[in-house]
C-alpha cells in the first residue's frame, strides 16, 4: 500500500512557469515507475530513504536530500531501494520559461541531479500547495508562488555551490570516491557503486581519476585492496584466502593474482620475505 498525496493544477493562468502537478509519496521497497515518458518537466526530491533514476544508459542512485530532475520525452524509470524504499516529494512545471529557470538553478541534460540540505523549505512549500486544491484563482497565486518560492531555494543553494571552482568540484568528487573506497573496500564493491555513491556515471568518474590520480578508479580500487592485504600479510597470521575475503575478493585466486600483479610477488612470498627481513633485523640488534 503506498502513502500518496496529490493535486493537479487545472488553473493554469500563468505563461512563464507554471506547476502541472505535485504530491509527496511513501514507497514500499522496489516500486518503480516507468520505462515511461512525459510531457513536462518533473522534479522529484528524496524526504528519506533511497532509489535510483535510469535515463539515457545512466544509472543514479539518490537519496536523502538529492533529487532529479525528469525532462520532457525523454524515456526514464525510477524505483525504490529494496531494503530503504525512498519516500519523496514531487512537482510538474511547465511554461514558456520553465527550460530557462531550471538551467539557472543548475539544471539541465547534462546536470539531472541535485542536492539540497539546508532545511526543509522544499518540503514546506509542496505541502502548502496540497492545501490550496480549489483551484480558484485565490489559490493560483498561492501555488504559484510557492512555486517560485521553490525555485529561490534551488538558486540560492545552486549559487553557493557554484561559486566552488571547477577544480574544487572535481577534487570534492575524488575526495567522495576515495572515502567510499576505504570505507567499503572489504565489500564486493564495483566502480558503478562507487559513481553511484557520487552520483556521477561511470565513465565521468574514470575521466577524472584519470586526469588527477594517473589511474583509473577501478585501479585505485585494487591499489587500496592491495596495501590493506599486504598489512594483514605482515602483522598477522591470518590465511591468505581469509585475507583475500577481508579485502573484497570472493575469489582466493583472483586475488594472488591481482596482489602478484601490484606487488611483483605472491601473498605468500611478500609474507615469507617480510618475516625473514623482520628476522634478520631481530637477530643483528
Amino acid at each position: 500500500m503506498l502513502d500518496i498525496y496529490f493535486l493537479e493544477n487545472t488553473n493554469r493562468s500563468f505563461n512563464d512557469l507554471y506547476l502541472c502537478y505535485c504530491g509527496l509519496e511513501k514507497c514500499v521497497p522496489l516500486y518503480s515507475f516507468g520505462p515511461a515518458v512525459r510531457p513536462n518537466y518533473l522534479i522529484h526530491y528524496v524526504l528519506d530513504g533511497e532509489g535510483y533514476y535510469y535515463v539515457n544508459d545512466n544509472k543514479y542512485k539518490v537519496r536523502k536530500n538529492q533529487g532529479f530532475l525528469i525532462e520532457p520525452n525523454v524515456v526514464t524509470f525510477y524505483q525504490a531501494d529494496k531494503d530503504n524504499p525512498w519516500t519523496y516529494l514531487w512537482i510538474g512545471i511547465d511554461g514558456d520559461k520553465a527550460k530557462l529557470y531550471l538551467n539557472s538553478v543548475g539544471l539541465d541534460s547534462e546536470h539531472l541531479i541535485f542536492t539540497y540540505e539546508k532545511d526543509d523549505a522544499l518540503k514546506e512549500y509542496v505541502l502548502e500547495m496540497l492545501k490550496h486544491h480549489t483551484m480558484s484563482d485565490s489559490d493560483a497565486f498561492k501555488i504559484e508562488g510557492l512555486l517560485y518560492l521553490f525555485f529561490s531555494k534551488l538558486c540560492e543553494d545552486h549559487k553557493e555551490t557554484s561559486s566552488l571552482t571547477r577544480e574544487e568540484n572535481t577534487n570534492n568528487y575524488i575526495n567522495k570516491a576515495i572515502e567510499f573506497i576505504q570505507n567499503n573496500y572489504h565489500n564486493s564493491i564495483k566502480v558503478t557503486d562507487i559513481a553511484d555513491y557520487i552520483c556521477l556515471n561511470r565513465s565521468y568518474l574514470t575521466s577524472i581519476f584519470q586526469s588527477n590520480l594517473n589511474m583509473s578508479p577501478q585501479k585505485f580500487l585494487m591499489k587500496f585492496r592491495i596495501t590493506k592485504a599486504a598489512e594483514l600479510l605482515y602483522n598477522t597470521d591470518l590465511p591468505i584466502a581469509n585475507i583475500a575475503y577481508s579485502c573484497g575478493y570472493s575469489d582466493p585466486l583472483a586475488f594472488s593474482k591481482a596482489f602478484k600483479k601490484i606487488k611483483g610477488v605472491s601473498p605468500k612470498q611478500y609474507r615469507d620475505t617480510k618475516k625473514e627481513t623482520t628476522k634478520k633485523f631481530l637477530l643483528s640488534q
